[in-house]
């Protein structure tokens, strides 16, 4: 639905009031260090995702039964064929 003029200028002087006049708040705010460590661990897990859908491939490629690679990974040969066949296809 279309605005006026007149509605989108008051609507932008109403956001930027709310902005001039915004305090933080200091229990909102986030420890740098902490979000630095959870960042470094989620790319380590993805970095380790990586190695082990190339190790899967390479395990297919090898002729190994899903059967076994779900053993070797920790799951059934059937939740492994489901979360990897895709990705190594």
């Amino acid at each position: 639905m279309p605005r006026s003029v007149e509605e989108i200028l008051h609507h932008a002087d109403e956001l930027a009031a709310r902005f001039e006049n915004y305090e933080p708040n200091p229990s909102d705010e986030l420890d740098p260090t902490v979000v630095a460590a959870l960042r470094s661990a989620v790319m380590e897990r993805s970095e380790a995702e990586r190695h082990l859908i190339e190790a899967v491939r390479q395990a297919r490629a090898a002729r190994l039964s899903w059967s076994a690679i779900g053993a070797l990974v920790g799951t059934s040969g059937e939740a492994a064929r489901q979360r990897y066949s895709s990705k190594v296809a």
